[in-house]
């Protein structure tokens, strides 16, 4: 009988401790995937609609730090330039230092480079601008248009302006990675742009960060109903009746 008991109180103190252990690697990823978004993201309210329907007006974006050479096409990127009102503003990358942007191609489209770029994220469908333009992107530039062409104020009005309307990589602050509010999911990048020279960005670590998160929720959870579910189990009646076990008394 005594064999019996040491083999049971030995269960029970490997529970705890793993119960514990549980508890504790829960709560290392939980802060620890919300200190790494901190560091690596940032948060932004989109003021306006020119985004639209990628990013719509007053949505809570997550936008992941970066440095201005990280850029590629087809990024929602956060920037903010004098010439164009030194405040925070958000638009879509269409093209590179070297690029030729042009439009409308064949169907109506905007061409990079010659090659003509189908646009889905568009609000409207139809001409990818209502007005005929071509610029020629200087080098360490970007030309941004936003989605909702129609009302957007982007590289084609400042296209008298140095530059042909572009702006400088390193006025970019952050890349969009995720509509935060409403929960709209991961921003994505476009396969049209994936075929020219430099591909398209990857996204950032969000969802790992998340998953860390989600992790150490379930691992904290189940750690700490460990003790209220062993008591119970060990209160609970041995045998089938409840009787007392032989040699108890």
């Amino acid at each position: 009988m005594s064999g019996q008991g040491r083999t049971g109180d030995g269960r029970g103190r490997l529970g705890s401790m793993l119960s514990g252990l549980a508890v504790a690697v829960g709560c290392v990823l939980f802060l620890g995937g919300f200190a790494w978004g901190a560091v690596v993201y940032k948060p932004y309210t989109v003021p306006t609609g020119s985004m639209t329907p990628t990013v719509n007006a007053g949505d809570r974006v997550l936008a992941q730090r970066i440095d201005g050479s990280e850029v590629r096409r087809g990024d929602v990127v956060v920037f903010t330039d004098p010439v164009w009102g030194d405040m925070p503003m958000v638009k879509r990358v269409v093209g590179i230092g070297g690029d030729r942007i042009a439009c409308c191609g064949k169907g109506g489209r905007l061409t990079v480079n010659g090659k003509p770029i189908d646009e889905p994220y568009l609000h409207t469908k139809g001409l990818a601008s209502a007005e005929n333009f071509t610029a020629e992107v200087p080098k360490g530039q970007l030309f941004l248009l936003g989605d909702e062409r129609s009302a957007s104020l982007d590289s084609r009005v400042h296209l008298d302006d140095a530059g042909q309307g572009s702006v400088p990589r390193d006025a970019v602050e952050a890349r969009v990675d995720a509509i935060a509010w409403p929960m709209n999911g991961m921003v994505e990048r476009p396969d049209a742009f994936a075929s020219l020279p430099g591909g398209v960005s990857t996204p950032g670590p969000l969802r790992l960060q998340l998953a860390a998160v989600v992790v150490g929720v379930v691992l904290i959870l189940g750690g700490a109903a460990y003790g209220p579910i062993a008591a119970r189990a060990s209160r609970a009646p041995r045998n089938k009746g409840g009787k007392v076990p032989a040699g108890a008394h």
